[in-house]
């Protein structure tokens, strides 16, 4: 495994986790979930042998640059910078592995740009969060009232461990995982009058209010649009946010989709590694 850097095309610099392989090995990008970072995939790169892994730190999170002032947190946003970070990478065509947020933003690039993509494997995730058309005057008014509102200083913390702690009070994480992500997550700060301490590296702004989503026949359309074999594993029981019915309506617009269920909760992907490296590996390898 090795850090890694990339000069983009309008994103500034985007960073990752890296583990190379030989030579023609497929070439797999792999994203991961909100406001988490490239480490999410360190527990599944160990089974997952013979295939070239890039991880990438999504822009605001990770090690990686935070989008401009007037620039937009948004899945088809992020789409434009994966793609940029491809090109850096010299990769033309390739595989994509997304978790939770990192799936909703390799589904759209897979619909976006199929002649790139030549298999896509997402977890816990099957295209981006909708809601009802009826919602959207509400969502546009929040997120231009959150943009107006004073940023808080960012939460500091005495050491890692207290850091870590935060992490596993937010909950649906167990304590390996969750260490592997603040130890990526969080860098040392000074100044000001607190005392010198650690604050997460991600961007305060992640955490706003999208300004506008799509409804979920928008995104039903765009998971038909998706040429590309997909892999899909979902974790039992299901997430609030994306309930059993929803999740099964999308997955039956793919053209070419093969669905595993595994019993766990949403990084199932870093706590129980070996399942669904068994789940995607060959998959992957194509």
């Amino acid at each position: 495994m090795r850090e890694f850097q990339l000069d983009t095309e309008g994103f500034g610099r985007l960073a990752g986790l890296r583990w190379p392989a030989r030579p023609g090995a497929p070439r797999v990008l792999a994203l991961h979930g909100w406001l988490d970072n490239a480490a999410s995939f360190i527990p599944l790169q160990g089974h997952l042998p013979g295939i070239e892994l890039v991880a990438l730190d999504l822009p605001g999170h990770g090690a990686s640059a935070h989008l401009p002032q007037a620039a937009e947190y948004t899945v088809p946003n992020a789409a434009r910078a994966v793609f940029a970070a491809a090109d850096a990478l010299g990769w033309d065509r390739f595989v994509l592995l997304g978790h939770s947020l990192g799936g909703a933003i390799a589904s759209l690039m897979a619909a976006a740009m199929p002649a790139r993509i030549e298999r896509l494997a997402v977890i816990e995730s099957l295209g981006a969060l909708a809601e009802d058309e009826g919602d959207s005057g509400r969502r546009l008014q929040e997120a231009f009232a959150a943009e107006a509102t004073p940023r808080r200083p960012l939460r500091r913390f005495r050491d890692p461990d207290t850091a870590l702690r935060a992490r596993l009070a937010a909950g649906g994480i167990g304590e390996a995982a969750a260490r592997l992500l603040v130890e990526r997550g969080i860098a040392p700060v000074r100044g000001g009058e607190d005392p010198p301490g650690y604050a997460w590296r991600s961007d305060p702004r992640l955490t706003r209010a999208t300004a506008v989503r799509m409804t979920e026949g928008q995104v039903h359309d765009l998971l038909a649009a998706i040429e590309c074999p997909v892999r899909v594993v979902y974790a039992s029981p299901a997430q609030p946010y994306f309930p059993e019915a929803q999740r099964q309506a999308r997955f039956a617009r793919l053209r070419d989709g093969s669905l595993v269920t595994l019993e766990g909760g949403h990084h199932l992907h870093m706590e129980q590694p070996g399942a669904v490296a068994d789940a995607i590996a060959g998959f992957l390898a194509g």
